[in-house]
């Protein structure tokens, strides 16, 4: 189920990267005409990320990089679109995939309460059965033992056999002869 669930989870990936590029384009050009938006939006997280970018690699190469020439105004303006673009593509993602797994969530407590409730039925029905068996167990006790069943089978089989021993049975009716 992993191995085919991969391949799925990329094309999800491809599949919302591709939905939200329109998205993310149109914040891109935004940010390029508006100041405002170019100037606290875009510039701030380009320039951290330069300098992040540019310690690391200093680092890196074994170099002490005390100070960081900042990126020049239009560089860092491109940057900051590029950022705020993948950053949207990248909410988008983690949205569907929090909804996606939210989802997945309500599924299986429907399903926990479905398995509870059928579980519990047949609690109450084991419960009913056994109510019912306490029921015939103690018919079975209150009924007379088999002994005293078979003796009074033996006397209504005396009674039978003393009621035809004083009536004979009829006497088949004489057959007419053939010479009558």
């Amino acid at each position: 189920m992993v191995v085919g669930a991969f391949p799925m989870a990329k094309l999800l990936y491809l599949g919302i990267r591709q939905v939200s590029k329109p998205l993310a384009n149109r914040i891109k050009e935004a940010a390029r005409r508006s100041e405002f938006f170019k100037t606290y939006i875009c510039l701030p997280p380009a320039q951290l990320y330069h300098w992040a970018e540019m310690r690391a690699k200093m680092r890196i190469l074994g170099f002490n990089a005390e100070a960081v020439k900042p990126l020049n105004e239009e560089a860092a303006a491109e940057l900051g679109a590029e950022l705020l673009g993948e950053a949207t593509i990248f909410v988008v993602a983690c949205s569907c995939l929090v909804l996606e797994y939210r989802r997945q969530q309500t599924q299986q407590r429907r399903q926990e309460r479905e398995r509870r409730a059928a579980l519990e039925a047949m609690r109450d029905e084991v419960d009913h059965l056994a109510l019912a068996l306490e029921a015939l167990q103690a018919r079975v006790q209150a009924a007379p033992p088999q002994g005293a069943l078979e003796e009074l089978r033996a006397q209504v089989q005396e009674v039978r056999a003393q009621l035809r021993a004083r009536d004979p049975p009829p006497a088949p009716p004489a057959a007419p002869s053939p010479a009558e």
